[in-house]
This record gives C-alpha cells, structure tokens and sequence, in this order.
C-alpha cells in the first residue's frame, strides 16, 4: 500500500512538472520592434542644438533720465512703433517751453526788423544777424521738441519682448538696453558640426528637427555654414533656419537634429537598421516580422544601398510590416512575441 501512494506521488509531481513547462513554453518573448515606414536616414549621428532667434533688437533711450512707466513685460508681443516705456519728462517740457518763447521773440523781432529792412533803413548785416538768430531759435525748438519726443520708447520693430532689463524707477543711461524685442516668426537652431562632417553640409542639405520640449517635428530650411572653427573642439557652428509661424519654437529650446546627405535617393525607401538583419547558414539574408497574431517569421530580405547604420530593403518587406531589431536571439519559427 505504502507503494501504490509512493507512485501515485510521483505521477502528480511529473504531472505538475509537464504543466509547468507547458506553461513556461507558451510564454511570450519580449522583443523590441520596428514599423517599417517610408522616410529619411542620415548617415550621420543625432547632434544637439539650441534654438535661437532670427534677429535681436535692443530697444534704449538717447538721453539719460528716471523710468516713469514700463508697459511690457518678457514674452510679450509687441507691433512696431507699440509705447514700450515711458521716461520723466519734466525736464524736457520745461526746456520745450523755453524754446517757444525764444522762437516767439525771435519770430517778432523778425517781424519788425522786415519792416525797416523794406523800407531801405536797416543795414544789411543787421537783417542778416537777424535772419540767424531765428535759425537759431528754429533749431532749438526742433531739438527740445525731439528730446521730449525721445521721453517715450517706442518698439523700432514687431516681435516678443526677450528680456527687461530696466525697472520702473530706475534710472536710463544713453543707449542703455531697456527691453530686447526679438523676431521669432522664423528661428534658427544652432548647432556644432565636427569638422570631418562640415564638407557633406551645404545650404540646401535636407534636415529633421525634433524638439522634445514642446513634442514638435520641423523640416529645416536653408543652412547657414560658419566660416571659423572652435580652436578647442574644432567644430563649425552651422545655423538651420526654421519656419515658426505659431511662435512654438523658442530661444534656448533644444533640438535634436539630423542631417541628410542624400536625402533625394533616402525619399520613399524602406529603411531598417542593419543589426536587423541576419543571415542563414546558406548565405541568405532574413529579418524576423511579426505577424498579425503576434508570432515571429523568418521573413527573406534583398537589400539596396546602405546608409549609415540603416540599409534599404529592395524586396521581401512592406510598408506597414513590423520586423523585430531587438531580442531575436531567443526566437525560433512561429515564437509568440510582445512588444
């Protein structure tokens, strides 16, 4: 009896054993996948660079005096010839008044001296020594009216307003930055070329342009190349105009950006990368797919040109199929797989 319980222990163990590594069997393999799709590939790295304005304007004042009023503030829009700021001008309605009532005297003694001058009894020198003192005073004028014009700052251009660098109260020196009014309505991302690749970049060198801050993808435009080289990294500062009619792209954003060297014959291939594809024992080449119940193929390939760390899959892959490119060494024919 003690027999027949010892074996009937064994078999449940041996039956609990083959569920076990039923299960384990049935089990999916992780992989990391990739949908095929029609694009660009570089044959260059990713490089980081950092947004920056199309142009910068520092608005000041040209005289010195006490801030009155600030009526922007940092991020703002303004339009050109917008009040940005205002300046104490005491000062220069009291010099302004002055300058009247010298134009004024300047203007009568004009008059009466006209009429001697026709009538033949003044000398020449006397209406010609008059005749400049209301130049004179004309010149005042039109200076002390430009300097109480000059108390209001006024925008010389339209854009967003970087940085306020005055505070109400404090006191403006001539030429002194006020606020910096910049042109974002097209940006430029700045970035740092090695001089090995600086010669495959021209103007028209096609560019993709991610910026993770505000999760946007932008087509760059025409490069501008620097000339000059970091005499410590040795790298070209090259800038990638960019279309930014929403006013997204800010300065100081990073972008993360990739250039095409050939952009033209990249258009429209399928490209996988090619630690993707694998070879059999007799020579052919494969990549593992999934299909649409989740379980791996050996799919054959023929390749195109190469293209960096991509290759074009002349035959044997579709637009739309996903082949896995990570985690293949565990696969075999019909494995089921989660991604």
């Amino acid at each position: 009896m003690k027999k027949y319980y010892l074996m009937l222990l064994a078999m449940m163990l041996l039956g609990s054993c083959g569920q076990k590594q039923e299960q384990n069997a049935k089990a999916p393999t992780r992989v990391t996948t990739l949908v095929v799709s029609p694009g660009m590939v570089d044959n260059a790295q990713t490089y980081v660079g950092v947004v920056e304005e199309r142009e910068a304007t520092a608005v000041s004042f040209t005289g010195m005096g006490v801030v009155k009023r600030m009526l922007v503030n940092e991020g703002q829009a303004v339009s050109k010839g917008q009040l940005i700021a205002e300046m104490d001008d005491t000062q220069a309605r009291n010099l302004l008044s002055g300058a009247e009532a010298q134009m004024t005297q300047a203007n009568d003694a004009l008059a009466r001296y006209k009429m001697l001058h026709d009538a033949g009894s003044l000398p020449e020198v006397q209406w010609v020594e008059i005749q400049s003192k209301v130049a004179q005073a004309k010149s005042q004028l039109e200076v002390a009216r430009k300097n109480l014009a000059d108390c209001r700052l006024t925008a010389p251009v339209s854009g967003i307003v970087g940085r306020k660098l005055i505070g109400t109260g404090e006191t403006a020196m001539p030429s002194q930055a006020v606020v910096s009014i910049l042109d974002i309505s097209t940006v430029k991302v700045k970035v740092a070329v090695p001089e090995a690749e600086i010669g495959g970049i021209n103007a028209t060198t096609p560019t993709s342009i991610k910026v993770e801050a505000i999760n946007g993808s932008y087509q760059g435009g025409r490069i501008e190349k620097g000339v000059q080289a970091d005499g410590l990294t040795h790298t070209y500062d090259i800038r990638i105009n960019v279309a930014n009619g929403d006013r997204k792209l800010l300065p100081g954003m990073v972008a993360n950006v990739r250039f095409i060297s050939d952009g033209s014959q990249a258009i429209g291939r399928k490209m996988v990368p090619v630690t993707a594809v694998l070879k059999k024992s007799d020579g052919t080449l494969f990549v593992w797919t999934v299909g649409k119940d989740n379980t791996a193929h050996r799919t054959t390939v023929t390749l195109g040109r190469m293209q960096g760390n991509y290759v074009n899959v002349k035959d044997g892959l579709g637009i739309g199929d996903r082949i896995v490119i990570e985690g293949y060494q565990k696969l075999s024919e019909n494995t089921k797989v989660v991604f």
